[in-house]
């Protein structure tokens, strides 16, 4: 049966893509209150699809009608066979800055065998290997397995009301093991299974002084500047070595094993080729670690953005009334967030000067996570992905933080497999972003191929 699958995949691959269009041609901006109609468009256009497939589709509200709709998809479950819950977005980053993209980012695009368009990778063209994969089997007598399928709104502004949601329908969404495809390949046709995350505290730091700017000539020198004391409070996040300069940031680290990172050392990660495409001429980070350790399972602290003062044409000679920056630290097992988040308040706070006001505030908080890289479903998923690629895969940790893994395991109480068709050059979350037309054929035939293998989960 999996071959009739397959064949109907190869088959639709210019279809899939003329549906893919369509689907990211939706401006599903999840943060623009502007584009809130165009969520709720974007989820029902998504379930028309899956409902045309026989699946039971519901796009249920969020947050008491105030969040971003959810679609849960429902196979006709039949008692002992194994239930997969698979998860995806539909939501989009927000396109800025619009004078970079080659071409308008919700008008895709294919070039150099590439569709361009905003959430080309993250997510839309991930979730669409998935409903190809979903439609070919519906096609030949129904899936093998029991599925649910659950794509939310709002993972691109922190999931707000996600963990809500999967408490008040646990016993709808129960399933044996997750799959998420929200994550890349390693290389170019060499596929990946992920098995281990960084988490997330993203904070907001503020400081403030006088209630208005001043003239930087009447005043400079006599009162305080909150974008040079911040600057210098920002300044102290970090030492010589790279080091993140907190107190207690790594106390709970968990040691980079030998075995992984043998296993890492053996990737074929070409360091002159990862500079050349970010157009570097050096890499910085923590001392003592190769840059595929600090990627994996190093910890992290970065500035996301600065904003203070005049930042228009010319000049304007002011001393701002206040000055902020988004900060972002990447966390890895088994550091606490909620610890680190203290820490990190704390340690400010005590380095900031009393002639200015302090606020900081946490936007998001979650875990670093690794599965098990020897269980039943990871050598299942190896197994499809090389059906799919046609090549067998790599293990690798993730540098970025998918935070739906820890509340799928603390709520549902089931591991997660990562399986990401994506690329290390898809830009994500910047102008310009893609998805190659071969992730996305691979993608849905590994799709395809996964189902059949997590049939004989139990």
């Amino acid at each position: 049966m999996l071959d009739d699958v397959l064949q109907t995949i190869d088959s639709r691959r210019h279809q899939a893509l003329a549906a893919l269009k369509e689907f990211l041609s939706i401006p599903s901006v999840s943060t623009k209150p502007e584009h809130r109609a165009d969520m709720k468009r974007c989820a029902q256009w998504l379930a028309d699809h899956l409902a045309f497939g026989g699946l039971d589709v519901k796009v249920m509200p969020t947050g008491n009608g105030k969040g971003h709709p959810i679609l849960v998809a429902k196979n006709k479950h039949v008692p002992g066979r194994p239930t997969v819950l698979l998860y995806g977005h539909y939501d989009v980053q927000p396109p800025e800055p619009l004078n970079l993209w080659v071409t308008p980012p919700f008008e895709p695009t294919v070039r150099e065998n590439a569709v361009y368009a905003r959430g080309a990778a993250d997510d839309k063209g991930q979730v669409w290997c998935h409903v190809e994969a979903i439609l070919a089997w519906q096609a030949h007598q129904g899936l093998p397995v029991n599925l649910t399928m659950l794509v939310e709104g709002e993972e691109e502004i922190g999931s707000e009301n996600l963990a809500a949601f999967l408490t008040e329908h646990r016993e709808q969404l129960r399933a044996d093991i997750a799959v998420v495809s929200d994550t890349n390949q390693f290389a170019r046709g060499l596929p990946a299974i992920t098995y281990g995350l960084r988490g997330l505290v993203y904070m907001e730091v503020t400081v403030t002084a006088a209630d208005h700017d001043l003239h930087s000539g009447l005043y400079g020198g006599a009162v305080p500047n909150p974008a040079n004391i911040l600057c210098e409070l920002l300044a102290t996040l970090h030492d010589a070595d790279g080091r993140v300069n907190i107190p207690g940031f790594y106390d709970d680290v968990v040691p980079i094993s030998e075995k992984e990172r043998q296993m890492w050392r053996d990737l074929p990660f070409d360091e002159k080729a990862f500079l050349n495409d970010l157009k570097l001429t050096s890499l910085t980070g923590e001392a003592g670690y190769s840059t595929l350790e600090r990627k994996y399972a190093r910890p992290t602290c970065d500035i996301n953005g600065l904003t203070s003062g005049y930042q228009g044409a010319g000049a304007k000679t002011v001393i701002p009334s206040t000055a902020s920056a988004k900060v972002s630290m990447r966390l890895v097992p088994n550091q606490n967030p909620i610890a680190i988040n203290d820490a990190f308040v704390q340690t400010l706070r005590q380095r900031c000067p009393q002639c200015v006001k302090l606020d900081i505030t946490c936007f998001s908080h979650t875990p670093g996570i690794v599965v098990p890289i020897d269980s039943p479903a990871m050598k299942l998923a190896a197994e499809a992905i090389e059906i799919g690629f046609g090549v067998k895969p790599v293990l690798m940790r993730e540098g970025g933080s998918i935070p739906v893994v820890t509340l799928i395991k603390s709520t549902l109480g089931i591991d997660t497999l990562l399986i990401g068709f994506g690329l290390p050059d898809d830009r994500v979350h910047s102008p310009n972003e893609k998805f190659d037309l071969d992730a996305l054929y691979h993608g849905s035939r590994t799709a395809a191929a996964l189902l059949e293998r997590l049939a004989s989960l139990r």
